[in-house]
């Protein structure tokens, strides 16, 4: 269940979150999930990419490209290996969102380390409160034609 793609971008970019921010700013269903206000890095160490969204009410304000140390000054990062990364990528693209073995939070509960990780106990907490979001964040992926580096 492919859904039409409007941008061709390669993961891991700036690019490519930015191309996702415009997809799910622009979604009444993302809207009706609720506010969400979290800074969330993402790591995928064997490219040495880190990044940095800022979700912020009913949207996706900010994409940055930051060093590690930013992208875990966040509320949370997520983490793993740039494979996986690829894997739940693909499968998002290949059933137009995750299906039960690529959900964030299964891949959280198999991660040992975790998968959302936080100097910050409570501010990790936003992973799980605001999960529906991050989720339908990165099934917005589907609507993208993804490129891998």
């Amino acid at each position: 269940m492919t859904q039409e793609t409007k941008v061709q971008a390669t993961f891991p970019s700036i690019e490519w979150f930015n191309a996702l921010r415009d997809i799910v700013n622009s979604d009444d269903a993302y809207k009706r999930i609720g506010t969400c206000d979290a800074a969330v890095g993402i790591k995928v160490p064997e490219s040495q990419k880190h990044f940095l969204l800022t979700f912020e009410a009913f949207e996706v304000l900010a994409v940055k490209e930051v060093s590690e140390t930013e992208a875990e000054d966040s509320d949370f990062w997520l983490e793993m290996p740039y494979e996986r990364w690829r894997e739940m990528i693909q499968n998002i693209k290949d059933n137009g969102k995750a299906d039960l073995h690529h959900t964030l939070n299964t891949i959280d509960l198999e991660d040992p380390e975790g998968f959302a990780r936080s100097h910050d106990g409570y501010k990790r907490d936003a992973f799980y409160r605001f999960n529906q979001t991050f989720q339908h964040f990165f099934d917005s992926s589907a609507r993208i034609d993804t490129k891998f580096a």
